[in-house]
């Protein structure tokens, strides 16, 4: 069964962060860029980003945008 287009895109945009191409703390581009970028729609978008919150890769501040998420393998600070 082929994948779904929201699918598609977060694999491709996890990839760019698998790869090292956004970095922890890069701010991801607009939904509206996304949307020009890959040809698809907002609903598209808003589902491949959910995915990406959804496990743990990215972080949204509300009104500044979405960015990929620090280490995750990382200790907090300690005391």
């Amino acid at each position: 069964m082929p994948q779904q287009r929201y699918q598609i895109l977060a694999d491709e945009l996890r990839q760019k962060i698998d790869s090292g191409e956004w970095s922890p703390g890069t701010k991801l581009p607009s939904r509206s860029q996304l949307c020009q970028e890959h040809g698809v729609s907002d609903t598209v978008v808003g589902k491949a980003m959910m995915i990406l919150r959804a496990t743990g890769l990215t972080e949204t501040l509300e009104g500044v945008g979405v960015f990929v998420a620090g280490d995750r393998d990382a200790s907090p600070p300690g005391p």
